[in-house]
C-alpha cells in the first residue's frame, strides 16, 4: 500500500502546475480523508528519507533533486549523530535510524530529509567516504572464546568485537587500543584486534594516558629520532658559537612556572638615554633540528607539546626540550634574539633580531616574581638582590606596553585557569585556580612584543612567512550577541557591520564584576572565530595587532620552530628564489595541520581535566559546597564552584515548583512560586551523581544564599 501510494504522491509532485503546499492541502486535493491521513504521512515521510522530495520551513512539500553534501559525522551514544558540512553554518541531524552504519569521525555523504521541527535540517547517510576512526581505545571485557571493548569515546556509540586470538593476551579491566579490522554496518558490529595494552584500569596513569592514545596522541618517540638525538652533544660546542652575537654578558633570567622544564625563553632589560633596551631571547631548536630529518619529521606530525593533567607528551624528546635547547642557568646555549629598543611611551622604536649566544644567570619563578614586586618579600629580594633593580624596570616597561596594547583595543579574556594537584597515585587531592599576577603578565607582554616585531619584520621584507592570524567576526554572530547583551542592559556599536575589537574591550570592562559576566565572556568567546596558523597576514583581530606570529616557543610549538628556519636562512643571506619557492609551497600545508593539531591538544587537555574533577567530587559525596551559577539552559542550571569546577542542577531535579527557562533573560522562573534562579547567584549545592564515561557532573541545590 506504501509503495502505491508513493507513486501516486510522486506524480502529483511532478505535475507542471503543482506548486509547493502543506500536507493538508495536498490530502484534500488528492481526497484523502481522514481515516487515511496516517498512510499519507507514512508515504511523505518515506519520500523524504529517500531524498525524493524536500520539505521547507514552512512546511510545504514539494519534488526535489536529492541534495548531496559531504560532512564529517559526530556520533552520539544514543545512536543518532550529526554531519558537519565545511561552510555551512549549522549540523545536520541523523536520526539513529539513518546512520547506515557510519561511525564517529567518518567522512560520509548525506542527502537532506527537510526540517520537520522548524529548527534543524535532518538528513540520511547514504555512503561512507572514508573512514576517520581507525584505532579506539576502550576498556577489554574477556569472554569465554573472545571478548569487547567497550569504547572510552561514548560517540562511537558501540562495542568492538574481538575475535579469538586478536587480544594479545588482554585481561578483563585492561585499558587497551583496538585496531578495526571490519567497521560492520547497521547490522553487524564492528570488529578489530588490541594492538596495544596501555595497563589496568585501576592503575596510576592509565586513565590520562587512555584519553591521550584515543586522541592519536603518542607518548613515544620512533626509533629513528631516538636514533638522531644520541648524534647531538650535550652542550654547545666552540664552533656552534662563531659568527654570532655574544650576548653573555648581558643581565639575563628565565621566569617561569615552578615545575617547568622546557624553558625556551630568557629575558634581559638595560635602560639607555631613550628608554630601555628589551632582549627577548628564544633557544635556537632549528640549529638542532633540520629540516626533512626523523626529529623535524616526528616534530610537525606532533605540531605542539601536550601539557595533560599529571604529564607533558612533548614535541620534541627530552634531551632537546629539557636540555640542550632548554635554556638553564648557568649554562651557554643558542639562541635567537629580539632586541628592541622602546621608549617611555611604549613604542618599539628600533629593532635587532639576531643569532645569539646566551648565558642565563638565575631561574625564577612567576611565584618569586610576584613576591619581590608585589609584597615587597625581603627574604627573596636579598637573595636576587642583583636582579630586583631590573625586575622593577622590567614591571614598569610591561606596563607601557599593556596600556598601549589596551589604547589600541587588544581584547583580553580573563578566564580562571585550572590547577589540580595529584598524589603520587595520580589521584587528585585537591583543586583550585591558577591565578594570573604581575610576573605572568610581565612575561606575557614581553613575548607578546616580540611575536608582534618579528612579524613586522618578515611581513614588509615579504619573505615566506607563517603568521598567527585571527579573522575578523562573523557579522550575523555579533549581531545575535549584540541582541542578547542588550537584554542585560548592554551595547556594543558596529555589531551589523565590521565590529572593532575595542567594542568587545569595552564590553568585557563594563561587565566585570556582574552577575552575567561569566556567561557573557564566554559567549562572546564562542561569537569570535578561532585563530589559526597562515602564510597570509590578515592580522590578529583579538590582539589587535596588523601584524602577528608565534616566535618564542619552538621547543613546544613547531611554527615557531618553521619561522625560526625562514629567520635564520635571511640573517644568513640563504633566502634565494628558489628557498622562497620552497616556502610558499609549504607554509599553507604546514600552518593548517598545526592549526588542528594545537585544537586536538586543547582537546585532549580539557578531557584530562574534566576526568580528574569528576574523580575528585566523587571522593566529597554528602559535602556542601559555595558556588555561583554560571550558566541557565533549557536543561537546567550550571553551578561553578570556586575551585573552577562545575556541575548541572537539572530542571527535574529543581524542587518547589515547575519551572521555565525565560531564553532572553537566561533565568529558571517557577511557573507557580515565580521563584528565579538567575547568573550570579550565590548557591549551596550538594553532589547528586556523576558519570566518569561522560565526564560529568550533576549536582543537587541546596540553598541560594544570595
Amino acid at each position: 500500500m506504501i509503495e502505491q501510494n508513493k507513486k501516486k504522491l510522486l506524480a502529483f509532485f511532478k505535475d507542471p502546475l503543482y506548486v509547493p503546499m502543506k500536507q493538508k492541502e495536498i490530502a484534500i486535493l488528492l481526497g484523502v480523508g481522514p481515516d487515511r491521513r496516517a498512510e499519507l504521512t507514512e508515504a511523505l515521510d518515506a519520500l523524504l528519507a529517500e531524498g525524493k522530495i524536500s520539505l521547507s520551513k514552512r512546511g510545504k512539500y514539494s519534488i526535489a533533486e536529492a541534495v548531496k553534501l559531504t560532512g564529517v559525522f559526530t556520533g552520539h551514544a544514543k545512536g543518532f549523530g550529526f554531519v558537519a558540512v565545511e561552510g555551512k553554518n549549522e549540523d545536520y541531524f541523523i536520526p539513529a535510524n539513518y546512520v547506515n552504519g557510519a561511525m564517529h569521525q567518518d567522512v560520509v555523504e548525506i542527502i537532506l530529509l527537510g526540517n520537520k521541527d522548524g529548527r534543524r535540517t535532518e538528513a540520511k547517510i547514504v555512503k561512507i567516504i572514508e573512514h576517520g576512526k581507525h584505532q579506539v581505545v576502550g576498556l577489554y571485557e574477556k569472554r569465554k572464546s573472545f571478548g569487547f571493548v567497550n569504547p572510552d569515546n561514548q560517540k562511537v556509540g558501540q562495542d568492538i568485537y574481538i575475535p579469538s586470538g586478536q587480544d594479545m593476551g588482554a585481561m578483563s579491566g585492561h585499558k587497551v587500543v583496538v585496531e578495526l579490522t571490519t567497521f560492520g554496518d547497521k547490522d553487524r558490529k564492528p570488529e578489530g584486534k588490541i594492538v596495544e595494552i596501555l595497563g589496568h584500569i585501576n592503575e596510576p596513569g592509565t586513565d590520562i594516558l587512555s584519553i591521550a592514545k584515543d586522541f592519536g596522541i603518542e607518548n613515544v618517540f620512533p626509533d629513528e629520532v631516538l636514533e638522531e638525538i644520541k648524534r647531538i652533544p650535550d652542550e654547545v660546542l666552540d664552533e656552534e658559537m662563531k659568527n654570532r652575537l655574544d650576548l653573555r654578558a648581558l643581565q639575563m633570567i628565565t621566569i617561569d612556572g615552578e615545575d617547568a622544564k622546557d624553558l625556551d625563553d630568557a629575558v634581559s632589560l638595560t635602560k639607555t638615554e631613550e628608554g630601555y633596551e628589551l632582549g627577548v631571547h628564544i633557544a635556537d631548536v632549528s640549529h638542532y633540528v633540520k629540516e626533512h630529518s626523523p626529529l623535524d619529521k616526528e616534530a610537525l606530525k606532533r605540531g605542539t607539546s601536550v601539557y595533560l593533567v599529571d604529564r607533558v607528551i612533548p614535541m620534541l624528546p627530552q634531551k632537546l626540550s629539557n636540555g640542550i635547547c632548554s635554556l638553564n642557568a648557568g649554562e651557554d646555549r643558542l639562541a635567537l634574539s629580539c632586541l628592541m629598543k622602546i621608549d617611555c611611551n611604549g613604542i618599539v622604536t628600533d629593532h635587532v633580531i639576531a643569532e645569539t649566544v646566551i648565558h642565563v644567570n638565575r631561574r625564577m619563578s612567576y611565584t618569586q616574581v610576584n613576591a619581590i614586586l608585589e609584597h615587597g618579600d625581603e627574604e627573596l629580594s636579598k637573595e636576587y638582590e642583583a636582579f630586583v633593580p631590573m625586575l622593577t624596570e622590567m614591571k614598569q616597561v610591561a606596563a607601557l606596553l599593556r596600556q598601549k596594547r589596551k589604547k589600541r583595543g587588544s581584547i583580553d579574556f580573563e578566564f580562571p585557569e585550572t590547577k589540580i594537584i595529584l598524589n603520587e597515585k595520580g589521584k587528585p587531592v585537591d583543586i583550585k585556580p591558577y591565578e594570573r599576577n604581575v610576573a605572568t603578565n610581565l612575561i606575557e607582554e614581553f613575548m607578546l612584543v616580540a611575536n608582534e616585531t618579528v612579524a613586522e619584520d618578515y611581513y614588509w621584507q615579504e619573505i615566506p612567512f607563517l603568521y598567527r592570524t585571527h579573522e575578523n567576526p562573523d557579522g550575523e554572530k555579533m549581531q545575535k550577541l549584540a541582541t542578547f547583551i542588550h537584554n542585560f542592559g548592554h551595547t556594543m556599536k558596529g555589531a551589523k557591520d565590521d565590529i572593532h575589537p575595542k567594542e568587545i574591550q569595552k564590553l568585557l570592562v563594563s561587565i566585570e564584576g556582574t552577575p552575567e559576566e561569566a556567561l557573557i565572556s564566554r559567549l562572546t568567546l564562542r561569537s569570535m572565530k578561532q585563530a589559526k596558523y597562515t602564510p597570509e597576514n590578515s592580522g590578529h583581530f583579538g590582539l589587535a595587532a596588523k601584524y602577528y606570529c608565534h616566535f618564542t616557543s619552538p621547543i613546544r610549538r613547531y611554527p615557531d620552530l618553521q619561522i625560526h628556519r625562514i629567520i635564520k636562512e635571511s640573517l644568513q643571506g640563504k633566502m634565494q628564489e628558489s628557498r622562497m619557492a620552497h616556502y610558499e609551497g609549504i607554509l599553507g600545508e604546514v600552518g593548517n595541520q598545526c592549526s588542528k593539531l594545537e585544537r586536538r591538544a586543547d582537546e585532549a587537555e580539557r578531557e584530562t581535566e574534566k576526568l580528574k574533577k569528576v574523580e575528585y567530587m566523587s571522593k566529597h559525596w554528602g559535602e556542601v559546597f559555595e558556588g555561583v551559577i554560571s550558566g541557565v539552559t533549557q536543561w537546567g542550571i550550571y553551578v561553578e564552584l570556586e575551585n573552577t569546577v562545575e556541575g548541572l542542577v537539572h530542571v527535574s531535579n529543581l524542587k518547589g515548583d515547575y519551572f521555565n527557562f525565560i531564553e532572553e533573560r537566561y533565568e529558571m522562573v517557577g511557573e507557580h512560586t515565580g521563584r528565579t534562579y538567575k547568573l550570579g547567584q550565590k548557591v549551596e549545592v550538594t553532589l547528586r551523581d556523576i558519570d566518569k564515561l561522560n565526564r560529568t557532573i550533576d549536582f543537587e541545590l541546596v540553598s541560594v544564599t544570595e
